[in-house]
Protein backbone atom coordinates (compact mmCIF):
# COMPACT_ATOMS: atom_id res chain seq x y z
CA UNK A 1 0.00 0.00 0.00
CA UNK A 2 1.35 3.59 -1.16
CA UNK A 3 0.94 6.08 1.73
CA UNK A 4 0.88 9.72 0.42
CA UNK A 5 3.27 12.01 1.96
CA UNK A 6 1.35 14.19 4.82
CA UNK A 7 0.22 17.93 3.54
CA UNK A 8 2.09 20.80 4.68
CA UNK A 9 1.41 24.12 3.59
CA UNK A 10 1.71 27.82 5.13
CA UNK A 11 2.10 31.00 3.80
CA UNK A 12 5.47 31.94 4.66
CA UNK A 13 7.15 28.80 2.44
CA UNK A 14 8.86 30.13 -0.17
CA UNK A 15 9.82 26.77 -1.31
CA UNK A 16 6.02 26.22 -1.62
CA UNK A 17 4.59 29.68 -2.86
CA UNK A 18 7.09 29.32 -5.70
CA UNK A 19 4.29 26.46 -6.76
CA UNK A 20 1.95 26.06 -4.39
CA UNK A 21 -1.02 24.22 -7.58
CA UNK A 22 0.08 20.29 -6.28
CA UNK A 23 0.08 21.55 -2.63
CA UNK A 24 -3.12 23.21 -2.91
CA UNK A 25 -5.05 20.36 -5.33
CA UNK A 26 -4.28 18.11 -2.39
CA UNK A 27 -5.42 20.05 0.01
CA UNK A 28 -8.79 20.47 -2.13
CA UNK A 29 -9.13 16.81 -2.36
CA UNK A 30 -8.37 15.71 0.85
CA UNK A 31 -8.07 17.92 3.89
CA UNK A 32 -10.70 20.82 2.65
CA UNK A 33 -10.38 22.11 6.13
CA UNK A 34 -7.21 22.18 6.26
CA UNK A 35 -4.98 22.74 10.26
CA UNK A 36 -1.28 24.31 10.62
CA UNK A 37 -0.52 24.07 14.35
CA UNK A 38 3.00 25.59 13.59
CA UNK A 39 1.09 29.12 12.99
CA UNK A 40 -2.14 28.36 14.65
CA UNK A 41 -4.40 28.32 11.41
CA UNK A 42 -7.38 26.71 9.34
CA UNK A 43 -7.14 27.38 5.82
CA UNK A 44 -9.88 26.59 2.73
CA UNK A 45 -8.99 25.87 -0.28
CA UNK A 46 -12.13 25.00 -1.94
CA UNK A 47 -14.00 27.74 -4.48
CA UNK A 48 -17.22 27.11 -2.77
CA UNK A 49 -16.04 27.21 0.68
CA UNK A 50 -13.80 30.09 -0.08
CA UNK A 51 -17.21 31.76 -1.61
CA UNK A 52 -19.31 31.05 1.42
CA UNK A 53 -16.50 32.48 3.72
CA UNK A 54 -16.87 35.60 1.75
CA UNK A 55 -20.91 35.69 1.44
CA UNK A 56 -20.82 35.11 5.29
CA UNK A 57 -19.15 38.15 7.02
CA UNK A 58 -21.40 37.68 10.68
CA UNK A 59 -19.33 34.06 10.90
CA UNK A 60 -15.45 34.99 9.25
CA UNK A 61 -14.80 38.35 10.74
CA UNK A 62 -12.08 40.77 9.14
CA UNK A 63 -12.05 42.95 12.75
CA UNK A 64 -8.85 40.79 14.28
CA UNK A 65 -6.45 41.38 11.43
CA UNK A 66 -6.93 40.01 7.67
CA UNK A 67 -3.20 38.91 7.00
CA UNK A 68 -1.87 36.41 9.40
CA UNK A 69 1.09 37.97 11.12
CA UNK A 70 -1.49 40.88 12.23
CA UNK A 71 -4.23 38.89 13.21
CA UNK A 72 -5.11 38.02 17.00
CA UNK A 73 -5.33 41.58 18.31
CA UNK A 74 -8.49 43.85 17.83
CA UNK A 75 -8.32 46.12 14.79
CA UNK A 76 -11.71 47.22 13.90
CA UNK A 77 -10.38 50.69 15.88
CA UNK A 78 -7.88 51.04 13.03
CA UNK A 79 -10.00 53.36 10.59
CA UNK A 80 -9.14 50.90 8.12
CA UNK A 81 -12.48 49.65 6.30
CA UNK A 82 -10.26 46.44 5.46
CA UNK A 83 -10.33 45.50 9.12
CA UNK A 84 -13.99 46.30 9.99
CA UNK A 85 -16.84 44.20 10.26
CA UNK A 86 -20.42 45.08 9.52
CA UNK A 87 -22.39 47.17 10.50
CA UNK A 88 -19.54 49.34 10.85
CA UNK A 89 -18.09 48.60 7.74
CA UNK A 90 -21.28 48.85 5.86
CA UNK A 91 -21.68 52.51 6.81
CA UNK A 92 -18.05 53.13 5.79
CA UNK A 93 -17.90 51.67 2.84
CA UNK A 94 -21.32 52.97 1.26
CA UNK A 95 -19.82 56.57 1.82
CA UNK A 96 -16.55 56.07 0.10
CA UNK A 97 -18.12 54.16 -2.68
CA UNK A 98 -19.86 57.21 -2.92
CA UNK A 99 -16.46 59.28 -3.85
CA UNK A 100 -14.98 55.87 -5.74
CA UNK A 101 -17.52 55.76 -8.75
CA UNK A 102 -17.27 53.79 -11.44
CA UNK A 103 -17.47 57.19 -13.69
CA UNK A 104 -14.85 58.53 -11.72
CA UNK A 105 -13.10 55.67 -12.38
CA UNK A 106 -14.05 55.93 -16.26
CA UNK A 107 -12.73 59.04 -16.46
CA UNK A 108 -9.13 58.22 -15.99
CA UNK A 109 -9.31 56.00 -19.43
CA UNK A 110 -7.30 58.45 -21.72
CA UNK A 111 -5.12 59.69 -18.61
CA UNK A 112 -4.02 56.11 -17.93
CA UNK A 113 -3.29 54.95 -21.94
CA UNK A 114 -0.98 58.51 -21.77
CA UNK A 115 0.54 56.99 -18.35
CA UNK A 116 1.24 53.59 -20.72
CA UNK A 117 2.91 55.51 -23.30
CA UNK A 118 4.89 57.41 -21.42
CA UNK A 119 6.31 55.00 -20.18
CA UNK A 120 6.73 52.38 -22.85
CA UNK A 121 7.50 54.48 -26.06
CA UNK A 122 11.28 55.10 -24.34
CA UNK A 123 11.46 51.13 -24.46
CA UNK A 124 10.42 51.21 -28.00
CA UNK A 125 14.02 50.31 -30.26
CA UNK A 126 15.17 48.95 -26.88
CA UNK A 127 16.73 45.19 -27.09
CA UNK A 128 15.46 44.42 -23.29
CA UNK A 129 13.72 45.99 -20.52
CA UNK A 130 12.77 45.33 -17.36
CA UNK A 131 8.74 44.90 -17.62
CA UNK A 132 7.71 45.12 -13.87
CA UNK A 133 10.07 47.35 -12.65
CA UNK A 134 10.00 49.94 -15.27
CA UNK A 135 6.27 49.61 -16.49
CA UNK A 136 4.03 47.31 -14.39
CA UNK A 137 5.10 48.83 -10.69
CA UNK A 138 5.28 52.54 -12.25
CA UNK A 139 1.59 52.08 -14.15
CA UNK A 140 -0.67 52.11 -10.60
CA UNK A 141 1.28 54.36 -8.76
CA UNK A 142 1.18 57.10 -11.19
CA UNK A 143 -2.39 56.26 -11.80
CA UNK A 144 -3.24 56.32 -7.68
CA UNK A 145 -1.25 59.69 -7.47
CA UNK A 146 -3.58 61.07 -10.24
CA UNK A 147 -6.52 59.83 -8.89
CA UNK A 148 -6.14 61.10 -5.42
CA UNK A 149 -4.87 64.54 -6.99
CA UNK A 150 -1.00 64.25 -5.96
CA UNK A 151 0.43 67.28 -7.76
CA UNK A 152 3.41 66.82 -10.64
CA UNK A 153 5.77 68.96 -8.30
CA UNK A 154 4.57 66.22 -5.31
CA UNK A 155 4.37 62.88 -7.63
CA UNK A 156 8.08 61.96 -6.95
CA UNK A 157 8.18 61.84 -3.17
CA UNK A 158 5.02 59.58 -3.50
CA UNK A 159 5.86 57.20 -5.68
CA UNK A 160 9.20 56.46 -3.78
CA UNK A 161 6.89 56.65 -0.75
CA UNK A 162 4.55 54.07 -2.19
CA UNK A 163 7.21 51.84 -3.36
CA UNK A 164 9.31 51.75 0.20
CA UNK A 165 5.93 50.97 1.28
CA UNK A 166 6.31 47.62 -0.34
CA UNK A 167 9.72 46.89 1.11
CA UNK A 168 10.37 43.47 1.82
CA UNK A 169 12.77 41.91 4.61
CA UNK A 170 14.01 38.19 5.22
CA UNK A 171 11.87 36.88 7.66
CA UNK A 172 8.85 39.60 8.37
CA UNK A 173 8.13 40.53 4.96
CA UNK A 174 6.37 43.84 4.80
CA UNK A 175 5.68 44.15 8.98
CA UNK A 176 9.23 46.17 9.46
CA UNK A 177 10.22 49.73 10.10
CA UNK A 178 10.77 51.10 6.65
CA UNK A 179 7.51 50.07 5.45
CA UNK A 180 5.88 50.96 8.16
CA UNK A 181 8.31 54.66 8.15
CA UNK A 182 6.87 55.34 4.28
CA UNK A 183 2.96 54.38 5.62
CA UNK A 184 3.28 57.50 8.21
CA UNK A 185 5.35 59.45 5.77
CA UNK A 186 2.05 59.02 3.26
CA UNK A 187 -0.30 59.06 6.02
CA UNK A 188 1.08 62.55 7.37
CA UNK A 189 1.06 63.78 3.59
CA UNK A 190 -2.24 62.51 2.82
CA UNK A 191 -3.54 64.67 5.92
CA UNK A 192 -2.11 67.27 5.19
CA UNK A 193 -3.82 67.35 1.37
CA UNK A 194 -6.83 66.90 2.97
CA UNK A 195 -6.90 69.96 5.07
CA UNK A 196 -6.11 71.54 1.98
CA UNK A 197 -8.70 70.02 0.15
CA UNK A 198 -11.58 71.37 2.79
CA UNK A 199 -9.85 74.86 1.84
CA UNK A 200 -9.69 74.72 -1.37
CA UNK A 201 -11.81 71.67 -3.38
CA UNK A 202 -10.62 70.34 -6.17
CA UNK A 203 -11.92 67.65 -8.62
CA UNK A 204 -10.17 64.80 -7.28
CA UNK A 205 -10.83 61.82 -4.83
CA UNK A 206 -9.01 63.40 -2.13
CA UNK A 207 -11.63 66.53 -2.50
CA UNK A 208 -14.44 63.65 -2.71
CA UNK A 209 -13.41 62.48 0.61
CA UNK A 210 -13.89 65.24 2.71
CA UNK A 211 -17.04 66.06 0.65
CA UNK A 212 -19.40 62.69 1.01
CA UNK A 213 -21.49 62.53 4.37
CA UNK A 214 -22.18 59.55 6.90
CA UNK A 215 -25.60 59.07 8.88
CA UNK A 216 -24.11 58.18 12.48
CA UNK A 217 -26.47 57.33 15.49
CA UNK A 218 -28.53 59.78 13.43
CA UNK A 219 -26.83 62.64 12.46
CA UNK A 220 -25.05 63.55 9.47
CA UNK A 221 -21.16 63.88 8.97
CA UNK A 222 -18.51 64.37 6.98
CA UNK A 223 -15.41 61.82 7.17
CA UNK A 224 -13.02 62.94 9.92
CA UNK A 225 -9.23 63.82 7.92
CA UNK A 226 -7.88 60.57 9.98
CA UNK A 227 -11.08 58.55 8.17
CA UNK A 228 -10.82 59.82 4.89
CA UNK A 229 -6.44 59.61 5.21
CA UNK A 230 -6.69 55.81 6.22
CA UNK A 231 -9.10 54.91 3.26
CA UNK A 232 -6.61 56.56 0.83
CA UNK A 233 -4.19 55.09 2.44
CA UNK A 234 -5.64 51.76 1.69
CA UNK A 235 -5.99 52.72 -1.61
CA UNK A 236 -2.67 53.22 -2.11
CA UNK A 237 -1.72 49.93 -1.04
CA UNK A 238 -4.37 47.37 -2.61
CA UNK A 239 -4.77 49.31 -5.87
CA UNK A 240 -1.08 49.71 -6.43
CA UNK A 241 0.02 46.17 -5.78
CA UNK A 242 -2.86 43.61 -7.36
CA UNK A 243 -2.13 45.84 -10.41
CA UNK A 244 1.74 45.57 -10.26
CA UNK A 245 1.94 41.88 -9.34
CA UNK A 246 -0.98 41.30 -12.12
CA UNK A 247 0.98 43.14 -14.73
CA UNK A 248 4.20 40.67 -13.53
CA UNK A 249 2.13 37.46 -13.77
CA UNK A 250 1.06 38.80 -17.56
CA UNK A 251 4.48 39.08 -19.00
CA UNK A 252 5.35 35.59 -17.21
CA UNK A 253 2.24 33.78 -18.45
CA UNK A 254 1.44 35.54 -22.56
CA UNK A 255 5.02 34.39 -23.71
CA UNK A 256 4.30 31.04 -22.65
CA UNK A 257 1.21 30.85 -24.37
CA UNK A 258 2.63 32.15 -27.48
CA UNK A 259 -0.66 31.19 -29.75
CA UNK A 260 -3.03 32.99 -27.03
CA UNK A 261 -0.39 36.13 -27.27
CA UNK A 262 -0.59 36.45 -30.80
CA UNK A 263 -4.92 35.69 -30.44
CA UNK A 264 -4.43 39.10 -28.32
CA UNK A 265 -2.43 40.93 -30.76
CA UNK A 266 -4.91 39.87 -33.78
CA UNK A 267 -8.02 40.78 -31.91
CA UNK A 268 -7.68 43.07 -28.62
CA UNK A 269 -11.55 42.61 -27.63
CA UNK A 270 -9.95 39.49 -26.36
CA UNK A 271 -8.11 41.35 -23.87
CA UNK A 272 -10.89 41.88 -20.91
CA UNK A 273 -11.62 38.06 -20.92
CA UNK A 274 -7.90 37.60 -20.53
CA UNK A 275 -7.28 39.91 -17.36
CA UNK A 276 -9.91 37.95 -15.88
CA UNK A 277 -8.37 34.66 -16.69
CA UNK A 278 -4.72 36.53 -15.51
CA UNK A 279 -6.58 37.20 -12.31
CA UNK A 280 -8.17 33.84 -11.31
CA UNK A 281 -4.70 31.39 -12.99
CA UNK A 282 -2.49 33.74 -10.61
CA UNK A 283 -4.24 35.25 -8.18
CA UNK A 284 -2.14 38.75 -7.02
CA UNK A 285 -3.43 38.21 -3.73
CA UNK A 286 -4.26 34.70 -2.78
CA UNK A 287 -4.58 34.72 1.04
CA UNK A 288 -7.00 36.17 2.77
CA UNK A 289 -7.71 35.75 6.60
CA UNK A 290 -10.20 35.50 9.02
CA UNK A 291 -11.35 35.34 12.53
CA UNK A 292 -14.27 32.69 13.53
CA UNK A 293 -17.04 34.26 15.68
CA UNK A 294 -18.74 30.67 16.17
CA UNK A 295 -18.10 27.49 15.93
CA UNK A 296 -18.06 25.97 11.81
CA UNK A 297 -18.82 22.72 10.66
CA UNK A 298 -17.67 21.83 7.66
CA UNK A 299 -16.40 18.79 5.65
CA UNK A 300 -16.52 16.85 8.75
CA UNK A 301 -13.96 18.73 10.74
CA UNK A 302 -15.23 21.91 13.35
CA UNK A 303 -13.20 24.62 13.64
CA UNK A 304 -13.75 26.43 16.91
CA UNK A 305 -14.90 30.05 17.87
CA UNK A 306 -11.88 32.91 17.54
CA UNK A 307 -9.76 30.74 14.86
CA UNK A 308 -7.58 32.57 12.57
CA UNK A 309 -8.78 30.89 9.25
CA UNK A 310 -7.13 31.57 5.83
CA UNK A 311 -9.31 31.88 2.34
CA UNK A 312 -7.21 30.26 -0.36
CA UNK A 313 -8.10 32.42 -3.59
CA UNK A 314 -5.48 31.63 -5.33
CA UNK A 315 -6.20 27.74 -4.49
CA UNK A 316 -9.95 28.43 -5.93
CA UNK A 317 -9.31 29.78 -8.78
CA UNK A 318 -7.78 25.95 -9.88
CA UNK A 319 -10.47 24.32 -8.28
CA UNK A 320 -12.09 21.62 -10.88
CA UNK A 321 -14.82 21.12 -9.22
CA UNK A 322 -16.16 25.05 -10.94
CA UNK A 323 -12.92 25.41 -13.71
CA UNK A 324 -12.50 22.85 -16.67
CA UNK A 325 -9.11 22.32 -17.10
CA UNK A 326 -8.37 24.54 -14.10
CA UNK A 327 -4.96 24.61 -14.48
CA UNK A 328 -4.55 25.65 -17.94
CA UNK A 329 -4.85 29.07 -19.06
CA UNK A 330 -7.21 30.09 -21.43
CA UNK A 331 -8.11 33.59 -22.78
CA UNK A 332 -10.97 31.76 -24.30
CA UNK A 333 -12.77 30.66 -21.62
CA UNK A 334 -16.32 31.15 -20.18
CA UNK A 335 -16.31 33.94 -17.68
CA UNK A 336 -16.95 32.52 -14.35
CA UNK A 337 -16.75 33.52 -11.05
CA UNK A 338 -13.69 33.47 -9.93
CA UNK A 339 -12.80 35.21 -6.45
CA UNK A 340 -9.18 37.09 -6.54
CA UNK A 341 -10.83 40.45 -6.10
CA UNK A 342 -12.81 38.73 -2.90
CA UNK A 343 -16.80 38.88 -2.35
CA UNK A 344 -19.51 40.17 -0.58
CA UNK A 345 -19.13 43.16 1.53
CA UNK A 346 -15.47 42.81 1.19
CA UNK A 347 -15.15 43.05 -2.64
CA UNK A 348 -12.24 45.12 -3.88
CA UNK A 349 -13.71 48.75 -4.08
CA UNK A 350 -11.00 48.87 -6.66
CA UNK A 351 -11.62 46.18 -8.74
CA UNK A 352 -13.05 48.27 -11.45
CA UNK A 353 -10.36 50.14 -11.74
CA UNK A 354 -7.64 47.50 -11.99
CA UNK A 355 -9.52 45.91 -14.55
CA UNK A 356 -9.05 49.32 -16.46
CA UNK A 357 -5.88 49.42 -15.97
CA UNK A 358 -4.91 46.00 -16.58
CA UNK A 359 -6.75 46.32 -19.90
CA UNK A 360 -5.19 49.37 -21.38
CA UNK A 361 -1.82 48.40 -20.00
CA UNK A 362 -2.19 44.91 -22.22
CA UNK A 363 -3.67 47.40 -25.16
CA UNK A 364 -1.04 49.65 -25.14
CA UNK A 365 1.98 46.93 -24.42
CA UNK A 366 0.73 44.44 -27.31
CA UNK A 367 0.43 47.01 -29.66
CA UNK A 368 3.79 47.67 -28.88
CA UNK A 369 5.93 44.64 -28.39
CA UNK A 370 3.46 41.43 -30.25
CA UNK A 371 6.60 39.36 -28.50
CA UNK A 372 9.06 38.90 -25.89
CA UNK A 373 10.94 36.46 -23.95
CA UNK A 374 11.67 36.40 -20.72
CA UNK A 375 14.71 36.03 -18.74
CA UNK A 376 13.77 33.70 -16.24
CA UNK A 377 17.53 33.14 -14.37
CA UNK A 378 17.12 36.89 -13.63
CA UNK A 379 13.41 37.37 -12.62
CA UNK A 380 12.71 38.03 -9.23
CA UNK A 381 9.71 36.75 -7.26
CA UNK A 382 8.34 38.64 -4.29
CA UNK A 383 6.78 37.20 -1.56
CA UNK A 384 4.43 37.98 1.59
CA UNK A 385 2.21 36.16 3.41
CA UNK A 386 -0.84 37.47 1.52
CA UNK A 387 1.10 38.73 -1.81
CA UNK A 388 2.36 36.53 -5.09
CA UNK A 389 4.25 37.53 -8.10
CA UNK A 390 7.18 39.11 -9.15
CA UNK A 391 8.99 42.51 -8.52
CA UNK A 392 11.09 42.08 -11.55
CA UNK A 393 10.82 40.65 -14.89
CA UNK A 394 13.31 41.21 -17.59
CA UNK A 395 11.88 41.07 -21.16
CA UNK A 396 13.58 41.01 -24.31
CA UNK A 397 13.16 41.47 -28.31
Amino acid sequence: MVVSEAIYWDPFDTDIDANPYETWRRMRDETPVYRNDRYDFWALSRHADVLAAHRDPQTYLSGQGTVLELMGADMSGTGQIIFMDPPQHDKLRVLVSKAFTRGRVAQLEARIRQFCRDLLDPQLGNQRFDYVADFGAQLPSLVISSLLGVSNQDRPRILELINTIFHIEPDVGMINDTSFGAQLALHEYLTGELAERRRSPQDDLLTALTEVELTDDGRTRRLTDKEAADFANLLVSAGTETVARLLGWASVILPAHPDQQAALVADPRLIPAAVEELLRYEAPSPVQGRTTSRPVELHGETIPAGAKVLLLTGAAGRDDRVFDHADQFDIHRRPEQHVSFGFGVHFCLGAALARLEGRIALEETLARFPRWQVDQAEAVRLHTSTVRGYKSVPISF
